[in-house]
């Protein structure tokens, strides 16, 4: 029921979730902690060949309640070069300080270890060459957090896709997401008067989430 954001410059929000936020010029590779992690695109893309191309990019990372919609939705109309789960670790332990937020009022909530379970946990990494040029190759990433372990992927490589058309889903609690651009491709978000960070609200899932910057 959401409608999806049109203009081929317009990417659409992927996941019905709350931005955490904008990192660009990412690097290939990290050391790493908990805290304050800074994004490694080999480790978050399981040394594919392709995280070459995006050394230099942009992340952007938002967050999913264990209340929201947790189908994914694609950002941009393209094609499906590669899709595939990675299989990680996930943890039992909620009052684990490392990862989670003891203050919080829901025991799953989001906390700054969301950019180190990019690298770590079980994820489902798809690759979308965009029928725009200004966009060309981008990757989709969704991360399941805690006992998420299960991220289905219900489309194939060589799939053709519009924006908005479902990519796969969660199928249990709070979980996190990822949209990777190569450093050419310049872009303007629109966080839907919100802030990103851990008390930010939900934008709709299809909604504008950035403009592509001629």
């Amino acid at each position: 029921m959401r409608p999806v954001a049109e203009g081929e410059n317009v990417i659409a929000n992927a996941c019905e979730s709350a931005p955490l936020q904008v990192v660009c010029n990412v690097s290939e590779t990290s050391e790493f902690w908990l805290k304050g992690q800074p994004y490694a695109l080999q480790n978050m893309m399981n040394f594919d060949p392709l995280a070459e191309q995006f050394i230099g990019g942009t992340v952007y990372q938002a967050f999913l309640s264990a209340l929201s919609y947790h189908r994914w939705k694609s950002p941009v109309s393209g094609t499906v070069k590669k899709a595939f789960v990675v299989n990680g670790t996930y943890y039992l332990e909620n009052r684990y300080q490392g990862f989670i937020n003891t203050d919080s009022p829901d025991p799953s909530a989001p906390n700054d270890s969301q950019p180190f379970l990019t690298a770590v946990a079980t994820r489902a990494v798809i690759f979308i060459e965009a029928n725009n040029p200004s966009i060309g190759l981008m990757c989709f990433i969704a991360v399941g957090m805690a006992e998420v372990s299960s991220c289905e992927i219900t489309v194939a490589e060589g799939q053709t896709i519009q924006k908005g058309e479902e990519l796969g889903m969660f199928h249990f609690g709070g979980s996190t997401h990822c949209l990777i651009f190569r450093p050419q491709v310049k872009l303007e978000f629109d966080f839907h008067n919100t802030s990103p960070g851990l008390d930010a609200t939900n934008i709709p899932v299809r909604s504008k989430i950035a403009t592509v910057m001629k």
